[in-house]
């Protein structure tokens, strides 16, 4: 049986800054359940906290040289870098895309589920959106009651952004016409 090898702090910081993989490795098996909580408590969805702890490690290599020893413990430092790169997971354009991806499952397959959402019925909104055709109808909930961007929407149900502008122009000139005649 092999003894357990253990590392002081100093040996860790020296040991990483000189990019030794060993000592990376031992950091990464004693550190990343513990980081790894600090992200899933932020993100909250354990796929995406496997993802961040990914990035975390890299950040970890990569940005060594930072740590300062004077100014907190190896591990306070490895926690904030945890807990940041989660927050910036939260904030990336591409976690809200798949966010919505996600909600909408393949758009291109359930354009007849998408519907504007019940909430403006009392308003008699619905009756007039349901007068656009189907194509316009997934364009104005993907955009104005789901919150994609012009962008977004081309991407989701792959189609050209200049179809998705067309459709969208179309189909608000259509509702302005529709509502000055209710």
């Amino acid at each position: 049986m092999r003894p357990s090898l253990t590392y002081t702090e100093a040996e860790l910081v020296q040991g990483l800054k000189a990019r030794d993989e060993k000592v990376f490795s031992y950091l990464y098996d004693h550190y990343s359940p513990a980081l790894y909580g600090v992200a899933l408590k932020v993100v909250n969805d354990e796929n995406i906290a496997v993802d961040a702890l990914q990035e975390i490690f890299l950040k970890i290599w990569r940005s060594a040289e930072r740590y300062d020893p004077d100014k907190g413990r190896l591990f306070t430092w490895m926690l904030n870098i945890a807990r940041n790169t989660a927050i910036d997971t939260l904030r990336s354009r591409a976690h809200k895309l798949d966010q919505k991806m996600q909600e909408l499952g393949n758009a291109s397959l359930q354009w007849e589920k998408l519907s504007v959402q019940q909430s403006v019925d009392h308003l008699g909104l619905s009756k007039v959106l349901d007068q656009l055709n189907k194509e316009q109808r997934v364009i104005i909930d993907l955009a104005y009651y789901r919150g994609c961007t012009q962008d977004e929407i081309a991407k989701l149900l792959d189609i050209p952004l200049g179809t998705v502008k067309t459709r969208m122009r179309n189909a608000i000139i259509q509702l302005r016409n529709l509502l000055k005649q209710v």
